[in-house]
C-alpha cells in the first residue's frame, strides 16, 4: 500500500468524508482513498435508532475526548464524544436533523465565507436529502440522506408543542422549512427504521465502485508535502507505517478535533506552537485550532402523573421485546430516536432570530445514558445557540494517537449566563401551561427552589452538559483574515493541494444540531473540488419575526 497513489486521499469517513467519497468517485474515473481510524459500523447498537446512547459510550466507536478542566464550570472535564467508526459522528449521534437558521449562513458570508449564504447552501441541503414528507422549495426528496418526522404516538409530544403555543409562541409544521422559529416536529435521519448515517447513505453504496478504496483502522500521522504542496498522507495500520500518494488533493475530514491536530502535526498552524514541538513550519496559520465553539444544554425534567412515558419500557423484558420487533420488522420503539418534538425561540426582545433550542423527550434520563430513568417523567433539553465563548484545540504530543488538549472556555462570556438564566425561566413557563396539567408532577430538575440568578448559575455550573456540537476550529474566511484557515473554496490558505471539509470550517456555529450542515458542507465542497459550477441559488423565502426588536414572542 505504501506505493499506491490516488487522485484524492480523504482522511476521515465521517459526516462529510463519506459524502466526498461518494461524490468524488461517482464518475468512475477518479481514484479515491478513504482513511478511517475506526472500524465497521455494522453493529445493531449503531443501526438501531433507539440505542443511540450505547455506541456513544463505547471505546470501539468513540474517540472519547475530555476537555481540560473548565474554569467557569467548577473545573469539570467535559465529555466530547467523536465518532471513530465508518460514518463518524453520524453513526453515534442522536439522529436529529436540523439545518440551522437561514441567518446563520448569511452570517457566514459576512464573516468572509463568500458564496455560503442561505441562497447558496439551500440547494445543497435539498440535493443531499430524501425527505419522507416530499419535496418543496426547501426540502429535497431524491437525495441519498433519508430524513423523516417521527410519528409522535406518545401524547406528550403534542402536549409540548401545544404548551409552546399556549405560551404565546408559533407552531411550525417544518422547523427545516420556511420557518424555524416556533414549536413543532423534529426530523430524524432514519430510513426504514434504520439509522441513516452517512456511511449508510453515501459510503456503502459507493464502495462497490472499483475506483474507491476504504481502509479502516488507519491512523493518519501527517500530511506529506513537496515544498508547499500536499502530495499524500502518512499513516499507520497494524503497527506498520505507510504512505498514500495524492495526485490531485488531500482532503481532511477528521472533524473539529482531529483536523486541526493533523494540520499542526503536518506543519500547518501557529508557528510558535509548532516550534515548541520541533515541527517544521510549512504554513504559519495562527487560526488552526482556535475559535472552538459548541452548544451547551441542560435537561429540564418534570415527573409525570400518568405512567405513559418511556420509563415503562426500561426493564429487561420490555427492552428485549423492542429489540426483537426492530430486528424482525424494523419498526416499533426501536425505530425512533424519540426526539420527535422540539422548538426554537428568542430569549428576549431585540434578538433577531431564535437563540434557544428545545429537544423534547418523553422520559427523564441523561442524554448519554450515564444515568438510568428512576420514575415516569419527561424533559426538555434546552440551551443557547450562539454562545460568545471561544476555546481552542492544541497539541499535547507529537504522537497522533495522543489526544490533543481541548479547552472550550464554556460560559466565559457574561452574555452566556444571561441566556442560560432565560433558558431556565422560559422552559419553566412552558411546562406550566395547561397542556401539561394532566401530566405535570413535581419539577425534578432544576427544582422549584432554583429561581434566583445565583441559584440558576450554581445549577448551570454543576449540571450543564455539552450538546456535542464542537466546531469552527479551522474556520473558513477571506485569505486576508489572519485567523482564517481555509478560503471559501475550502482550500487551506498558504499551501496547495490540501483542503479541510468538515464542521471545523464553519466560521461560526449554526442553530441546532450540526450533522445536517456538515453534510451540506460535504455536498457543496464536492462541486468545488470537481471544478463544477455551483448549483443555482435559491430564492426560497424564510421567516423573520417582524416585531423582533420590541417583542420576545
Amino acid at each position: 500500500m505504501s506505493d499506491e497513489a490516488f487522485d484524492y486521499v480523504i482522511v476521515g469517513a465521517g459526516s462529510a468524508g463519506c459524502v466526498l467519497a461518494d461524490r468524488l468517485s461517482q464518475d468512475g474515473r477518479s481514484t479515491v482513498l478513504v482513511l478511517e481510524y475506526g472500524g465497521s459500523d455494522r453493529s445493531v447498537l449503531i443501526q438501531m435508532p433507539a440505542a443511540l446512547s450505547i455506541p456513544m459510550n463505547m471505546k470501539a466507536y468513540n474517540w472519547g475526548y475530555l476537555s481540560e478542566p473548565e474554569p467557569y464550570l467548577n473545573d469539570r472535564r467535559m465529555h466530547c464524544p467523536r465518532g471513530k467508526v465508518l460514518g463518524g459522528s453520524s453513526s453515534i449521534n442522536g439522529l436529529v436533523y436540523v439545518r440551522g437558521h437561514p441567518l446563520d449562513f448569511e452570517r457566514w458570508e459576512e464573516e468572509g465565507a463568500k458564496g455560503w449564504s442561505y441562497r447558496d447552501v439551500l440547494p445543497y441541503f435539498r440535493r443531499a436529502e430524501s425527505f419522507a414528507g416530499g419535496a418543496d422549495a426547501w426540502r429535497g426528496d431524491s437525495g441519498p440522506l433519508a430524513t423523516a418526522q417521527g410519528r409522535k404516538l406518545n401524547p406528550l409530544y403534542e402536549a409540548f408543542i401545544e404548551a409552546g403555543r399556549e405560551a404565546g409562541y408559533a407552531v411550525s409544521s417544518d422547523l427545516n422549512g420556511e420557518r424555524q422559529e416556533g414549536f413543532g416536529p423534529l426530523d430524524m435521519t432514519v430510513r426504514d427504521g434504520v439509522r441513516a448515517s452517512t456511511a449508510n447513505a453515501y459510503l456503502r453504496p459507493s464502495m462497490k465502485r472499483p475506483n474507491l478504496k476504504v481502509v479502516t483502522h488507519a491512523l493518519a500521522s501527517r500530511v506529506a508535502f513537496d515544498g508547499r504542496r500536499a502530495v499524500g498522507v502518512h499513516y499507520r495500520r497494524d503497527g506498520v507505517k505507510l504512505k498514500a500518494g495524492a495526485r490531485r488533493e488531500v482532503i481532511l475530514c477528521g472533524g473539529p478535533i482531529n483536523s486541526p491536530q493533523l494540520l499542526k502535526l503536518s506543519g500547518v498552524g501557529p508557528a510558535a506552537e509548532l516550534g515548541a514541538f520541533g515541527i517544521d513550519v510549512v504554513a504559519n496559520r495562527p487560526g488552526v485550532g482556535e475559535n472552538l465553539q459548541d452548544h451547551l444544554e441542560f435537561t429540564f425534567q418534570v415527573a409525570s402523573k400518568q405512567p405513559i412515558t418511556l420509563f415503562s419500557h426500561t426493564g429487561f423484558i420490555r427492552r428485549a421485546l423492542i429489540g426483537a420487533e426492530w430486528l424482525l420488522r424494523g419498526k416499533g420503539l426501536g425505530a425512533s430516536n424519540h426526539f420527535e418534538a422540539g422548538g426554537f425561540i428568542r430569549s428576549r426582545a431585540g434578538v433577531r432570530y431564535p437563540d434557544i433550542q428545545f429537544h423534547f423527550l418523553p422520559m427523564a434520563v441523561a442524554y448519554d445514558g450515564s444515568t438510568l430513568a428512576r420514575e415516569h417523567g419527561f424533559q426538555a433539553h434546552v440551551g443557547p445557540m450562539r454562545s460568545k465563548s471561544r476555546g481552542w484545540v492544541r497539541l499535547k504530543s507529537l504522537d497522533p494517537a495522543e489526544p490533543p488538549m481541548i479547552q472550550f472556555n464554556y460560559m466565559s462570556h457574561s452574555d452566556d449566563w444571561t441566556e442560560m438564566r432565560s433558558c431556565v425561566r422560559l422552559t419553566r413557563e412552558i411546562f406550566a401551561q395547561a397542556a401539561f396539567d394532566r401530566y405535570r408532577g413535581r419539577e425534578i430538575q432544576p427544582g422549584t427552589k432554583c429561581v434566583s440568578d445565583e441559584a440558576i448559575d450554581a445549577f448551570v455550573r454543576e449540571r450543564v452538559d455539552s450538546a456535542y456540537h464542537p466546531s469552527c476550529t479551522c474556520k473558513m474566511g477571506s485569505p486576508a483574515d489572519p485567523l482564517a484557515v481555509v478560503d471559501p473554496q475550502t482550500r487551506v490558505i498558504g499551501v496547495e493541494g490540501l483542503r479541510v471539509v468538515d464542521s471545523s470550517i464553519m466560521p461560526s456555529i449554526t442553530n441546532g444540531n450540526l450533522n445536517a450542515p456538515t453534510i451540506m458542507i460535504g455536498e457543496k465542497a464536492a462541486d468545488m473540488i470537481l471544478g463544477r459550477a455551483p448549483l443555482p441559488a435559491s430564492n426560497a423565502p424564510y421567516y423573520l419575526a417582524p416585531d423582533w426588536e420590541t417583542k420576545q414572542r
